[in-house]
């Protein structure tokens, strides 16, 4: 059982002979940048017009497992063929020119489905890549593209940041004169916040828009006319600067926290598990083509589960007749009446990968994750039978405020447990202490990462409050967030959730504990400008970065990747992809019109939560002395349990399931964790952790399958111009 220890900072568990194999080489470093150009093009158009499978907007990202697979079982293969023979060599760069003159004839005649052209774009790439490379790629060059390829695909997918493109148009368009919304919002966003402002700063505080900036608001939502970059260029260099300042606060803190969580800790980054597997045998000479995890019968095994469930649907999408597995089990119809039906949604759906996941976990945690989500439902229940209404304090509220508790109480004895180590870092930012030896192999030296991380922190705040959010309020937001990171980011690296979410708003929350109004501390001015930064930041956490980060490190470190080298390619492929992600957005919008497009962030249900919030946060409902109470008791019970945990072994409960029981992603994956976390115990109980081992690449390939299918599907879509067709939760 895994339990929290405070001690020192341990020594380097790095493997010997550091220097043998860095990772970051120079055609690794310029193949990255490519990946990232490319998922920086293609994963809006996936994401927000076709509405199919995320290759992002998740901490195991499909685009980036599948890289790592293409490197695995084509390039690498292609390249040992070539390797030392120069007249295949001289057939591959035939290859290329082949392929790429199918490419250009695609082009040319403007192949409706794409398929002409991507497959010979593809063939053209990786016959010269063959040529190109020298010698096949080594373990820790594929980790290495791996690790970029979780930023690649995870800034500018779906989720955190990227909804601001829409956050800053939506509002205006969808203003009447019955909501509001220009009354409340417009004399309050300063206008290079906006494109819709900024196209006529004039109009700002106006009862109505311009004809420039009602231009800019149609041009999006109807896709009418050019797109007017004069008007959209400052507000997107000030966003992405704010984004990138907040981004170098969380690499900092991802610093700070590696050490003391992969090791002193020793938490179990389950999530890391299937790519180490991927590529553990790259670098033996024996070991053939492929390695013992693709030659394990209960590989292919596992792998052969997930592909007939999910090819069967599939299959069944393009013709009816095809039998599908249902996987979606709504048992609202099994729970229709009361007090059944207080449990409100609770679905009962399979993912191969979750399920393949959970199985990695240790057992509390798993049990803890789907128990928790069963749980507040039963409180729901309990509530109603006392007589409480489920919509005010005693009936639903009071499971959010106890997780709003239960967040704060375990963020701080999390902090606490490694108070040795952050004191350390203090130390060495104050020059009272002397650099370890581990630490000379971090991405940044500790002082670097302590003082970068106070700087960013003190920028985002100046940003907020120069957005005309007052002090109080911004402190408050962003001490929330940071909160909010640490906890989700537990939630991946220790609790293995694909996506993590969560049921709260900071600002919601806040005015609901504070009775915040213009009448009492929050003026009005504050409200629109806290609440565009919320919904920027705070609205959707699915796939925010940090925890890409620190799964990142850990998988950097533990296999000798340069990490300083590491951390410079990473930051060049955070700022492609934040840049081609929100220039996408944009031209995606004004080519195809937002109002058409899938993505509910760009469509109107999603974006003007901001505005509604801008426009009732004056007035917040259920306020009640009982709102605080359940925020302690929720506190309380987050410290009995680690409490309990670090006095009993038998103690089944971890704090990690009791954050997000009511988030969509739990929602989603309780079922999943549910029967991976018995499959294990039953292994475990019967076979003992010699049958869990060898047991481990049935679920693992659980997960690779899935992958697989949806890699495939977005592949088979794309030809046919299938929309809608998705093989994760969305």
């Amino acid at each position: 059982m895994q339990t929290l220890r405070s001690i020192p900072t341990s020594p380097s568990v790095q493997p010997q002979n550091r220097d043998r194999d860095i990772g970051v080489t120079g055609r690794i470093f310029a193949l990255c940048l490519l990946l990232a150009v490319f998922f920086g093009w293609v994963i809006p158009l996936i994401d927000v017009k076709l509405g199919n499978t995320f290759l992002g907007a998740q901490h195991l990202a499909p685009g980036a497992v599948g890289t790592l697979l293409v490197l695995l079982l084509i390039l690498n293969p292609l390249l040992r063929v070539v390797q030392g023979a120069p007249a295949r060599r001289v057939g591959m760069l035939g290859a290329a020119l082949g392929c790429g003159s199918l490419a250009y004839w695609g082009y040319e005649r403007n192949i409706s489905n794409g398929f002409v052209l991507y497959l010979g774009a593809a063939g053209t790439f990786f016959a010269l890549l063959a040529v190109l490379f020298a010698k096949p790629l080594s373990r820790n060059e594929m980790l290495t593209t791996y690790i970029s390829c979780l930023f690649s695909c995870i800034v500018p997918g779906h989720g955190s940041e990227n909804f601001v493109i829409g956050n800053l148009v939506a509002p205006f368009y969808f203003a009447t004169a019955e909501n509001k919304w220009l009354d409340s919002i417009s004399a309050y966003i300063p206008a290079w916040a906006t494109p819709v402002l900024w196209a006529d700063p004039s109009q700002r505080g106006a009862s109505s828009l311009s004809v420039a900036g009602r231009a800019v608001a149609d041009g999006y939502y109807l896709g009418v006319g050019p797109i007017p970059w004069s008007a959209w260029l400052v507000p997107m260099l000030f966003w992405m600067g704010f984004i990138l300042l907040s981004y170098i606060m969380l690499g900092c803190l991802s610093v700070m926290v590696r050490a003391q969580w992969a090791q002193n800790e020793a938490l179990s980054f389950p999530l890391n598990q299937l790519p180490l597997e991927l590529t553990e045998d790259v670098d033996k000479p024996n070991a053939g083509a492929f390695g013992a995890f693709f030659r394990n019968p209960l590989t292919w095994l596992g792998f052969s589960l997930a592909v007939i469930m999910q090819g069967l649907n599939g299959l069944n999408l393009y013709f009816p007749d095809v039998p599908m597995i249902q996987w979606n089990l709504n048992t609202g119809a099994l729970f229709s009446d009361a007090p059944w039906n207080q449990m409100g949604w609770t679905p009962m759906q399979i993912y191969p990968i979750a399920i393949g996941i959970a199985f990695l976990l240790t057992s509390e945690i798993g049990f803890s994750l789907w128990f928790f989500a069963l749980l507040v439902r039963f409180q729901f229940i309990a509530s109603y039978m006392l007589g409480y209404s489920p919509n005010v304090s005693g009936g639903r509220d009071f499971v959010s405020f106890q997780t709003f508790g239960a967040f704060f109480a375990y963020a701080a004895l999390v902090m606490w447990t490694g108070r040795l180590h952050y004191l350390h870092i203090a130390k060495r930012a104050l020059g009272r202490a002397r650099a370890t030896p581990e630490e000379r192999g971090e991405v940044l030296s500790y002082p670097l990462a302590f003082w970068g991380f106070v700087v960013s922190l003190a920028g985002v705040m100046g940003i907020t409050h120069l957005l005309g959010v007052n002090w109080t309020f911004t402190v408050l937001l962003w001490t929330t967030y940071l909160v909010m990171s640490i906890g989700l980011t537990r939630l991946v690296v220790e609790g293995g959730l694909l996506y993590v979410g969560n049921q709260w708003y900071p600002f919601n929350m806040w005015a609901q504990l504070t009775n915040a109004s213009p009448a009492t501390w929050l003026p009005a001015s504050t409200v629109a400008p806290a609440a565009l930064v919320q919904s920027t930041y705070m609205l959707d956490m699915r796939a925010f970065i940090l925890p890409s980060f620190v799964q990142g490190w850990k998988l950097a470190y533990d296999n000798g990747l340069h990490l300083k080298r590491l951390g410079t390619l990473i930051c060049f492929i955070i700022v492609i992809a934040l840049v081609m992600g929100f220039y996408r957005r944009v031209d995606i919008a004004y080519n195809n019109g937002g109002a058409l497009v899938w993505h509910p962030h760009v469509s109107k249900n999603g974006v003007t939560i901001w505005a509604k919030l801008s426009t009732g946060a004056g007035n917040p409902s259920n306020i009640s002395l009982m709102n605080v109470v359940w925020v302690i008791v929720g506190a309380l019970l987050t410290w009995g349990m680690l409490a309990m945990r670090a006095r009993f072994a038998w103690f089944p409960l971890h704090p990690l399931g009791y954050l997000i029981p009511l988030s969509y992603p739990m929602l989603c994956l309780w079922f999943p964790i549910f029967i991976g976390w018995t499959c294990k115990v039953l292994v475990s109980k019967y076979g003992g952790n010699s049958s869990y081992q060898r047991t481990r690449p049935l679920f693992l390939g659980l997960a690779f399958g899935d992958i697989s299918m949806m890699l495939f599907w977005l592949l088979i879509d794309g030809w046919q111009g299938r929309t809608f067709h998705y093989l994760v939760p969305t």
